[in-house]
C-alpha cells in the first residue's frame, strides 16, 4: 500500500507519497523513478517519502513550500518529536546492498545528500496533506517497466527523425 498526498495547490502539481512499511519502501526504493527525490529522518526511523518532480526539473527547482509539505510528512511519520534533521537526496542517489536490512538505504554520492532542520511538527501543514491523502496498491514494478518503454519509444523515434533527416540532406 502507497500513500499519496498533494502538495500545496499553489506551488503546483506535485504528488508526495510514502509507503505504509519498510516492506513497501523497499520497492519504492527497487523501482523509483528518476524525478523522484527522497526524504527521511537522519539516521533515525522515519518513513521514506518521496517527491515526484516533473520531468527536467531537478532538486534545485523544490520550492520551500513543497518542501516544507515533505519535510512535515516525513517529521510526523517518525518517532522523533523536535528538532530533527530531514536529508533528501534524488532517488537515484540511493544505494542499496544485499547486506542491508529491508527499507535500509545508504547514498552513492554524500554530497548529494541535502538536509533541513524541523523544529516541531506543524498541524496545520500535516492535516492539509492528511486530507488529500489516498490509499492505493500499485503495481510498481510495472508503471516502472511502462516509463522505460515509452522512454525508449521516444528515443527510437528521434533517431528515426534524425536519419530521415540526414537521408534528405
Amino acid at each position: 500500500m502507497v500513500f499519496y498526498f498533494k502538495a500545496r495547490p499553489e506551488a503546483g502539481d506535485y504528488t508526495i507519497f510514502m509507503g505504509l512499511d519498510k516492506y513497501e519502501n523497499e520497492e519504492l526504493i527497487k523501482y523509483g523513478f528518476p524525478e523522484d527525490i527522497w526524504f527521511h529522518v537522519d539516521k533515525m526511523s522515519s518513513a521514506h517519502v518521496y517527491l515526484r518532480l516533473h520531468k527536467g526539473q531537478t532538486i534545485d527547482d523544490i520550492s520551500e513550500g513543497v518542501l516544507e509539505d515533505c519535510a512535515q510528512l516525513v517529521k510526523a511519520n517518525s518517532i522523533q518529536v523536535n528538532n530533527v534533521d530531514i536529508v533528501y537526496t534524488p532517488w537515484q542517489n540511493l544505494k542499496k546492498t544485499a547486506s542491508m536490512d529491508v527499507g535500509q538505504v545508504g547514498f552513492h554520492n554524500s554530497k548529494m545528500v541535502r538536509t533541513v532542520r524541523v523544529e516541531k511538527r506543524i498541524n496545520e501543514i500535516v492535516n492539509r496533506l492528511n486530507r488529500t491523502k489516498v490509499e492505493r496498491t500499485p503495481d510498481l514494478k510495472a508503471e516502472r517497466e511502462a516509463v522505460n518503454a515509452a522512454e525508449r519509444a521516444e528515443k527510437k523515434q528521434h533517431i528515426r527523425e534524425k536519419v530521415s533527416t540526414l537521408i534528405l540532406i
